[in-house]
């Protein structure tokens, strides 16, 4: 360690102000330590014995949390940025050991104040400004966990919605299909039963369960017929089983129709089922059908249950490693999912995904939360109408993200603070301001990425960019 001169202090913005006594009794407090690149100047979990200022290089603070991870902020390169033991002010209230690692990103020297002695020149010098710096401490941490945990509630009531909304219909669309079922599986035993009792032969009835497998197997598989052509098929088939005493042949017609059954096929069950046979044998064929038709749509329904389920649980990634390489078009997709029941019909979405774009390292729940935060916002400046567009890309050693909108834009006045905490343009009550400041910390400070806004009346778009190589803070 050597010794630092007063001039060099006084170049750091933080000691600018200060008078040359204050700065000589600065400078004899503490030394200068210089640091290698990737070396650490203090370690999260220490004794806090130091408060730490950079005089030249860079500098990147980590923090190794229970929740989240190892989160990397941004690396600081100006001179007078500081860490290590910041709240030894607060005397028996500090913490005693450091919350966070401060690591030299280049060779750095770096200006060391025992703790101790900073703590009496804070105390000594700027008395008010201590009170002060206490209670906008004590009272931010407080009101930050405040509006941190209101902001997760809020989200969670908007994915909850959306996924209710969602989950309602194919639900709804299962349970009636399986109350149909219920009537015709009675109703397709007991003509079952009545065709026995008539004495048709087991080779005949074999011959009729043969054409039930063949409009099966015709179900969904048919060439697409137009409305008018389906409506002269039914009228035609009709008239055909009216011909040969089949009574309500205009309720059959439909659901036979629709499994390829024709008039040919008509006269192959007359023929080899038996003229005696076939009013009964084409009640139950359609019956069948009708059958087969609602376990379809018993399928789709839960199907598409599955499906939200699965978007949910990759959206909340709550079966999966908080960090791991991952397609961003999956988590994109998930989220557009979660959101698919609070998009107005006349809003439009448009995806233009670049396939090229390799795996990204990644905390996938948390970019989550920022696609969430900007779709959010995107939806909330078009109202009931517009387009929203989702497109990526890579340019090098980074995955490109954008979201754009059609909304009126953001104006130029307050480009520069959207990503402020607590700044919104919102209406008392329906924004905390912490969405956007969310978004930054978790793409800059977390993955040492960059999240900027263009925007022009009409037009807006955020873009996000993600680097593809894991930080060194992570993989270590």
């Amino acid at each position: 360690m050597t010794n630092i001169d007063i001039d060099e202090l006084r170049k750091l913005f933080l000691f600018e102000r200060l008078t040359d006594q204050q700065l000589a009794k600065l400078a004899s407090s503490g030394r200068v330590q210089s640091y290698a690149q990737d070396e650490d100047v203090l370690r999260q979990g220490e004794p806090a014995e130091c408060f730490a200022v950079l005089i030249e290089g860079e500098i990147q603070m980590i923090n190794e949390t229970v929740s989240a991870g190892t989160v990397a902020m941004p690396r600081a390169s100006q001179p007078g940025v500081y860490g290590g033991a910041t709240a030894a002010y607060l005397g028996e209230r500090a913490p005693d050991t450091y919350q966070h690692t401060l690591r030299a990103t280049a060779p750095s020297r770096m200006f060391m104040l025992p703790a101790r002695k900073f703590a009496y020149i804070v105390a000594e010098w700027f008395p008010m400004a201590m009170h002060l710096l206490d209670g906008l401490m004590s009272g931010g941490r407080m009101q930050r966990e405040i509006i941190d945990r209101r902001q997760r509630l809020t989200a969670l009531g908007t994915i909850t919605a959306g996924l209710t909304h969602e989950l309602n219909n194919p639900a709804a669309a299962a349970v009636r299909a399986v109350s149909e079922l219920r009537t015709l599986i009675k109703t397709s035993r007991l003509q079952l039963a009545a065709l026995a009792e008539a004495g048709i032969p087991p080779e005949k009835l074999r011959t009729l369960i043969e054409a039930q497998e063949a409009c099966m197997a015709n179900l969904g598989n048919l060439p697409q017929r137009s409305p008018m052509e389906m409506s002269d098929a039914e009228d035609e088939l009709g008239d055909a089983l009216e011909e040969v005493g089949v009574t309500d042949a205009w309720e059959l017609a439909p659901a036979l129709v629709n499994a390829g059954f024709s008039g040919k096929d008509l006269e192959k069950i007359r023929t080899k089922v038996g003229e005696e046979h076939t009013p009964a044998a084409l009640h139950w064929l359609a019956e069948a059908i009708e059958i087969s038709q609602m376990l379809s749509e018993v399928t789709e329904a839960t199907e598409r249950i599955t499906s939200l389920i699965r978007s949910a649980k990759q959206y909340s990634q709550m079966d999966r490693a908080p960090f791991q390489q991952i397609d961003v078009h999956d988590l994109l997709d998930s989220t557009v999912a979660i959101f698919r029941g609070k998009i107005p019909p006349s809003i439009s979405i448009v995806t233009d995904y670049d396939r090229t774009l390799p795996l990204i390292p990644c905390y996938a729940g948390e970019l989550n939360q920022v696609w969430t935060n900007l779709i959010h916002n995107a939806l909330d400046a078009m109202g009931d109408e517009g387009t929203l567009t989702i497109r990526t890309a890579h340019d090098e050693d980074e995955a490109i993200v954008e979201i754009g909108d059609t909304g009126p834009g953001v104006p130029d006045s307050i480009k520069d603070r959207i990503f402020e905490p607590f700044f919104t343009t919102k209406s008392v009550g329906e924004g905390t301001g912490l969405g956007l400041d969310i978004s930054y910390r978790i793409v800059a400070g977390r993955h040492g990425g960059e999240i900027k806004v263009r925007s022009v009346p009409g037009e807006t778009w955020f873009e996000v960019r993600l680097p593809l190589r894991e930080p060194a803070s992570v993989s270590d």
